[in-house]
């Protein structure tokens, strides 16, 4: 997800963290300047629904402004969808043969256990 507070916020001309608090007050939500200061800087990890709505509420917008989807592939840079394999799938081909031990003569390499 692409977190756009601050592209909602600049729409409605606001464009500081203490700016954005105030926009937040008049709505009834109070977070801490320091909360507001890491929303506006960076992407949470989480946010409550109740909060993002207030949020939405403050910057008269909804919740597709404030997150915008963006493909899996290009959110982490890893590898795509088709490139993944089940664990011991058979795709033997790129794999060097796995070596055998070999077996014991009439023994058991484990001890027994005591009496």
């Amino acid at each position: 997800m692409k977190w756009n507070l601050r592209w909602a916020a600049a729409k409605r001309d606001i464009w500081r963290p203490s700016d954005l608090l105030a926009a937040f007050q008049q709505v009834g939500f109070n977070p801490s300047l320091s909360k507001v200061a890491a929303l506006w800087g960076g992407k949470p990890i989480s946010v409550r629904l109740d909060d993002l709505d207030k949020m939405c509420a403050a910057l008269n917008c909804t919740v597709a402004d404030l997150l915008e989807a963006e493909p899996l592939a290009a959110a982490d840079g890893g590898e795509r969808e088709t490139d993944k394999r089940a664990v011991g799938a058979e795709d033997d081909v790129d794999r060097p043969v796995r070596p055998v031990p070999r077996k014991s003569q009439g023994r058991s390499r484990r001890s027994l256990p005591p009496n």
